[in-house]
């Protein structure tokens, strides 16, 4: 690898990260059909040799079968990588909910240390929130896990203002993921002002669109039939999507000016947000991987992210983030008062 991979510095609690990190869901889950294991465990040892260091799983993508993955890929290299995975998102009886009451917190930790075959997980998040435990419920146990050495550094993942707030008070947050590109611009309001002033780091999943802004509409052609994208991502329906083409074709007018592709651009962007933010590109191609580690070498000026800011305005993508905003996102992640909680 031609550049040398910066790190960055997630919270105030030591946690050090590559400046870009790797999404692994798409090995397992959501994207189509699951890749073949031998060549994900390459792909990822790969990544980790080129300097990508900070790797991203949740016991829901496969269900479990990416951590089962990605532990198997650590084998001999886990000295060398900041691992990340997730708890709070179950089926139970088809129905999904999310879980944050202290015996299942204790429960997904033991089983994600299992699978990973690790002694203890970097950053353990809470993937979404549930709204009927208080957060500090939650975070207590979380905390209790630190202080057994399972768990290094806690975060939360679409979680409220006020609800990062809360948990903050429990215990150190070092990290809260969000979904923050170009095109999903509403974490900026609240959010991130919020960490900021916290000193909690920013993890941006999705920094490339879910892929659209590396491919465009022809991203599509690529899908197979059961990928989320494909089926569910309200941006990537028919209308919607022409909307969005408009965008996509104005940001790769901006890369050739720039001499980079759209999808470096579009990271550079988010990169550029600060020394707190790492994105997570998720991808499982040599090719895509060497293009996203590509975009670090990119320099924006003032100017630059200025013209992308109002190109890209917070309302500028046609169709929403999510189907169902409030199911899936900070929108519905108020929890009761402490108060409330009877153990």
């Amino acid at each position: 690898m031609a550049c040398k991979v910066p790190t960055a510095k997630l919270g105030s609690q030591g946690l050090e990260v590559s400046k870009q990190g790797l999404g692994c869901m798409g090995m397992s889950a959501f994207y189509g059909p699951p890749k073949p294991d031998e060549e994900m465990i390459s792909f990822i040892r790969h990544v980790v040799e080129s300097g990508v260091t900070f790797l991203d799983t949740s016991d829901i993508y496969g269900p479990h079968t990416n951590e089962v993955l990605v532990g198997k890929a650590l084998k001999g290299i886990r000295h060398k990588v900041q691992l990340a995975t997730k708890f709070g998102i179950c089926y139970e009886d088809g129905k999904r909910r999310f879980r944050g009451d202290p015996a299942y917190v204790r429960a997904c930790c033991e089983a994600s240390l299992k699978r990973l075959d690790v002694d203890y997980i970097d950053l353990y998040y809470q993937h979404r929130i549930d709204t009927s435990v208080p957060i500090e419920v939650t975070i207590g146990e979380m905390k209790k896990l630190v202080e057994e050495g399972k768990v290094k550094y806690i975060g939360l993942s679409e979680a409220s203002a006020s609800t990062i707030r809360r948990a903050h008070a429990v215990h150190p947050i070092t990290a809260v993921q969000l979904e923050w590109s170009l095109w999903s611009r509403d974490v900026e309001k609240d959010i991130i002002p919020t960490c900021r002033e916290l000193g909690i780091g920013i993890v941006a999943y999705s920094p490339l669109g879910r892929g659209f802004f590396s491919a465009g509409a022809k991203l599509l052609e690529t899908l197979t039939d059961t990928d989320f994208r494909k089926v569910a991502q309200p941006r990537f329906q028919a209308e919607n999507l022409k909307k969005n083409e408009k965008l996509f074709l104005a940001l790769c007018e901006l890369a050739n000016k720039k001499g980079c592709t759209p999808g470096q651009l579009a990271l550079a962007w988010v990169q550029h947000q600060g020394d707190d933010v790492v994105p997570i590109p998720g991808t499982t191609k040599m090719k895509n991987f060497e293009e996203n580690v590509g975009a670090l070498q990119v320099e924006l000026t003032k100017e630059e992210m200025e013209e992308m800011e109002t190109l890209f305005h917070v309302d500028a993508a046609a169709g929403d983030r999510y189907p169902g905003m409030a199911d899936w996102t900070y929108y519905n992640s108020e929890t009761p008062p402490l108060s409330s909680w009877q153990a």
